[in-house]
């Protein structure tokens, strides 16, 4: 994890991205929205690493892609150091978008396989008319190749002809081609084996470290944002619930979607794996086209009282930036200053 400066490169406020539903075979109407996102504040700090996690289908991937503007978002800004992208005319965000760039899940879809591994990175690069010339591009290419640990003479070969592994780190040179200074990415390990896994890890570090990146890293659990993350937000249908330091939300996890999702975290010790205290989470996740009132994490809640099915818990400071939506937890602090 590198050092974390104070000044906040992304500011995302009331984030909401709807997608409508409509019925009807010939006159389609709209019968509703899944709210896959649905009010969303917070702000990424620049040099640090927030890592976004949560169950599948809980809004994560959408929240980085609205945060890019490969969704427009139904509403909300997103700030990049103080321009709202929400609001850029398309070719402005064209030219904008070389500082935000995406590393997506899917090594094996996300490059084209009619496309040679020089042509894919550079693509953009001639895009954006970032060098001139055949050899220059090529040169660059080649660079890149070199800075993701791929041999810089792999520059003919075509996407099948590499493992999982290697076509991520083709992903990421792409990425990088046009020098962004903040990326998502979007689950960039999940598709892939343990082995490789920490080594990609490693490799965002090692790349963040020598450009002065910030990741928004999204996952599925919080065993793989541990080791890379300085903070770590934890979503649950649409809606952040808690947000904290890394190392404090491992130590105290207070929301209680939050206190499950480390339960089921294996450790490898099997003395404390036998004596740790398991939370089971009963029910399934509620759908986001009809998401439940108040805190949506009430029907499956153990402690879940009766204003949490009515009142929506705010997100609120317990204290040294660690923040929770959590009628029961926020009470709790209240009687403890008293």
């Amino acid at each position: 994890m590198t050092a974390v400066k104070t000044q906040d490169i992304i500011e995302v406020s009331n984030l909401k991205m709807y997608f409508p539903v409509t019925k009807g075979i010939v006159l389609r109407r709209k019968v509703g929205d899944v709210k896959a996102v649905d009010g969303l504040t917070f702000s990424i700090r620049e040099g640090e690493t927030l890592g976004l996690v949560g169950e599948s289908g809980c809004g994560k991937s959408t929240t980085g892609r609205a945060l890019i503007q490969l969704y427009k978002p139904t509403e909300g800004s997103v700030m990049f150091r103080g321009v709202d992208l929400t609001k850029l005319p398309a070719e402005e965000m064209r030219r904008t978008r070389r500082k935000v760039q995406m590393i997506f899940q899917d090594p094996y879809a996300s490059l084209n396989p009619r496309m040679t591994v020089g042509d894919i990175i550079a693509e953009p690069i001639r895009v954006h008319k970032l060098r001139q010339g055949k050899e220059a591009v090529r040169e660059r290419v080649q660079e890149l190749l070199a800075l993701v640990g791929l041999n810089p003479y792999f520059i003919n070969r075509y996407p099948h002809e590499f493992s999982g592994g290697q076509r991520q780190r083709i992903g990421i040179a792409r990425a990088l081609a046009v020098e962004p200074e903040f990326v998502v990415c979007d689950e960039p390990v999940s598709a892939l084996d343990v082995s490789i896994q920490a080594q990609i890890l490693n490799l965002l570090e090692d790349l963040q470290d020598k450009l002065g990146l910030t990741y928004l890293f999204i996952a599925h659990g919080l065993a793989a944002v541990k080791h890379i993350s300085d903070r770590v937000a934890v979503m649950y249908l649409g809606k952040i619930v808690e947000i904290a330091d890394g190392n404090a939300l491992y130590k105290n996890p207070t929301h209680p979607y939050t206190q499950a999702l480390l339960s089921a975290v294996p450790i490898p010790d099997p003395e404390i794996e036998r004596t740790r205290k398991r939370i089971i989470l009963f029910g399934d996740v509620p759908s986001p086209f009809n998401p439940p009132t108040g805190c949506r994490f009430h029907t499956r809640c153990p402690i879940a009282i009766d204003k949490c099915k009515s009142d929506e818990p705010p997100l609120v400071d317990m204290g040294d930036g660690h923040m929770v939506s959590c009628w029961r937890m926020q009470e709790s602090v209240t009687l403890m200053q008293r």
